[in-house]
């Protein structure tokens, strides 16, 4: 009884071998063509072994030619059914890979992306909400990109009309100097000097934000506290909020401490509180706080502006955003914020404005020292 067992394994065994090597050798020849044709094959190479072994095992046991015609006609239907299971479903897949090739074929032409109504397999309708996420990112990022290279060109602009102006008024103070029309020189080389330093921080301005936009800005951060940090920078500003009449309040600062750049950093509370103090009115009031906030650290500055229209506030850190003409300092060249949002990102950190009454708050966030 064994020996037969394993008899009738061994015939069945070596007819499935055979099938199976058939059909590896067509899938291999079938291997740049439809689809449809290798389920086809895969279904044939099945009926095909079933078949194979049966006739070798009726044979081995002299089964007589009616059980073996009874036995081929059952596989022969099988075949049958499994070859029309194996085309349809295989049109389906096919018909499925078309639709989907498609749609990819317009996302590359226009960048827009339709997925197929409905996916004949798991792997496609994965494959298709890939594709639909890609298209998304891809459609984002031309925004982006685009958003960026029209603030670069109003930069340009800017910059171009606010560098025209004191080039203009230099060339007519030197040449009122040179025709010796001026009665006191003082005069005209005290406005010389102020305009070369507009220009002159204008510039390092230019190439600071250069920096930071091709990412090779060199941080060297230290251990410190936010309080040294906003008391350094509230000293350094006294002199121009005394110049507009505004008060500079920094009683609600945490002595909390964190790992930063410190000229850097320094840099950002400088230009957060420069802007407060331009657009606050006289007797106005700009204050910093710092508070820590779970594993971060908030620095706020809020002045008395009056508020930021709420369609311009996704744009205040935007290089070359100045808002209304009434809200631009005369030495703004719209870099300041931008400038900002880069050192703070830069820090794994990020910047953000809200509306409060009277005014605006700016802060920046920052992960807090362990």
């Amino acid at each position: 009884m064994i020996g037969d067992t394993l008899l009738i394994a061994l015939y069945a065994a070596i007819g499935a071998a055979v099938a199976g090597l058939a059909g590896a050798a067509a899938l291999l020849l079938l291997r740049n063509r439809s689809v449809a044709l290798s389920l086809a094959v895969v279904a044939a190479v099945t009926v095909t072994a079933m078949l194979a072994g049966t006739i070798l095992v009726s044979w081995a046991m002299l089964l007589s030619e009616h059980d073996l015609w009874v036995v081929t006609m059952v596989c022969a239907m099988a075949a049958v059914a499994s070859l029309a299971v194996s085309l349809l479903l295989g049109r389906s897949v096919v018909k499925g890979s078309r639709a989907l090739a498609e749609a990819t074929r317009a996302l590359g032409d226009d960048g827009r992306f339709t997925p197929p109504t409905t996916a004949p397999t798991a792997e496609l309708a994965e494959l298709s909400r890939q594709l639909a996420a890609t298209s998304a990112k891809l459609t984002a990022s031309r925004e982006r990109e685009q958003a960026l290279e029209s603030s670069r060109r109003e930069l340009v602009a800017w910059i171009s009309h606010d560098l025209r102006t004191p080039l203009a008024g230099l060339r007519a103070m030197t040449e009122a100097l040179e025709d010796g029309m001026v009665d006191d020189p003082r005069v005209y080389h005290t406005r010389i000097r102020t305009e070369v330093e507009r220009m002159s921080d204008m510039v390092s301005d230019l190439f600071e934000l250069s920096r930071i936009q091709a990412g090779v800005l060199a941080l060297t951060p230290t251990r410190l506290s936010v309080y040294d940090l906003v008391g350094d920078a509230l000293a350094g500003a006294d002199a121009l909020a005394r110049e507009h009449g505004v008060r500079l309040v920094g009683d609600a600062v945490e002595k909390v401490p964190i790992e930063v750049d410190g000229r850097e950093m320094s840099r950002v509370l400088a230009n957060l509180l420069v802007n407060a103090i331009r657009r606050t009115p006289a007797d106005g009031t700009v204050a910093v706080s710092a508070r820590r906030e779970a594993d971060r650290v908030v620095l706020a500055v809020t002045d008395g502006c009056g508020g930021i229209p709420p369609e311009d506030l996704p744009r205040v850190f935007d290089t070359g955003w100045r808002g209304t003409d009434a809200r631009t300092p005369p030495a703004g060249a719209g870099l300041g914020l931008a400038i900002v949002r880069g050192i703070v990102e830069a820090h794994r950190g990020r910047a953000a404005v809200c509306n409060v009454p009277g005014g605006c708050r700016f802060e920046v966030h920052l992960p807090a020292a362990p």
